[in-house]
């Protein structure tokens, strides 16, 4: 049994514990929030037994943890991340991996010169639909993939760290086109690298909560020649908005994560719906098993697996780094107006 420590105890934390509980050979075994009681009541409703702590260096350093999980706001990462690498313990840390490339990078070396396990929680390329998506374009089915559009968008985030755009490292499109970054790379393949990309960004509606973009176009050019379009929003009511449309020389496959199979008109509130709902009555459409919709079970399956095998995962530090190194190529984009090259684009990652 793996023993995990959880860094974190809000929204995105919640959603791992959650995940957590389908990980049949790993345990919720210590949780850290800043503070004690937050961590008390993380704790007794996830894993009463859990140790609770508020300070991340004595989780890290306990010999009852064996992985930890960073699900910690974006300015904390790299300092969560030397931490467990000081004390040898694998680590799995949330999206985006860091603010900048740069802060990737410099992650990315910890953990190198640690010689410590490491694991990306990027949820978008383990979710079921990409996941049946990816399976039938592996098979053929659409030819040779050529295009990718995908968009992301809601009202904002949960998190009041993600408005602050100077500390967060971004807005909209550093918190939500990581996403869909990565399901691009994914798809076209990591040996066929971004190296090229043309960005918009603005602040149309949150002025008064953000410095950073509220909304955000990019278009990433691949060596290979194929083209992906992500958009990513932080001004759409109504809810989660995920989708992916994949185009080959021989057909074409479609990813929707707001589709679900529960939905109705309700005059009175029925508390939790779905992340991100920005109405309780009316039309509503929950999304049954969140953590597992999304991808984050099968994420920590894979990721508890391989690090109980030493096996090396589907998604590690060295891919948060190329997705932050494009997301700055975005930003240097919205900035300069033109196309912008991506830094160690030339690299197989």
């Amino acid at each position: 049994m793996i023993r995990i420590g959880l860094l974190g105890s809000g929204f995105i934390a919640d959603q791992y514990a959650d995940a957590l509980q389908d990980v049949r050979n790993g345990e919720l075994v210590a949780n850290y929030s800043r503070s004690l009681q937050r961590a008390n009541s993380f704790a007794d409703k996830w894993a009463p037994s859990a140790s609770r702590y508020d300070d991340v260096e004595a989780l890290c350093a306990s010999d009852e943890v064996d992985l930890v999980i960073v699900a910690l706001p974006n300015e904390a990462h790299v300092s969560a991340v030397a931490l467990a690498a000081k004390h040898g313990k694998g680590v799995i840390c949330t999206k985006p991996l860091a603010r900048t490339g740069a802060e990737a990078a410099e992650i990315l070396r910890i953990v190198q010169d640690a010689g410590v396990w490491h694991g990306y929680a990027e949820c978008s390329v383990f979710s079921p639909n990409i996941v049946k998506a990816y399976e039938m374009v592996r098979a053929g089915g659409i030819g040779r993939p050529l295009t990718m559009r995908a968009r992301e968008g809601h009202s904002g985030p949960h998190a009041p760290h993600f408005w602050d755009a100077e500390t967060a490292g971004g807005g909209a499109l550093l918190d939500m086109g990581c996403h869909t970054i990565e399901s691009a790379r994914h798809f076209f393949g990591k040996d066929n690298p971004i190296t090229e990309v043309w960005a918009w960004g603005a602040t149309l509606v949150h002025g008064d909560k953000t410095t950073g973009e509220d909304t955000a176009v990019a278009m990433l050019k691949f060596a290979g020649g194929q083209m992906a379009t992500v958009e990513s929003s932080w001004i759409e009511k109504g809810g989660m908005q995920l989708r992916h449309e994949f185009v080959g020389s021989a057909g074409r496959i479609v990813t929707d994560s707001a589709v679900t199979s529960v939905w109705g008109f309700i005059e009175n509130p029925v508390g939790y719906l779905v992340e991100k709902a920005d109405a309780d009555t009316g039309w509503v459409y929950p999304v049954a098993e969140e953590a597992r919709a999304y991808g984050f079970s099968q994420q920590f399956r894979h990721f508890v697996t391989c690090f109980e095998r030493g096996e090396t995962p589907l998604e590690t530090f060295d891919d948060g780094v190329v997705v932050n190194e494009v997301i700055d190529a975005c930003y240097r984009s919205m900035q300069t107006g033109t196309w912008q090259p991506v830094a160690g684009a030339a690299v197989s990652s």
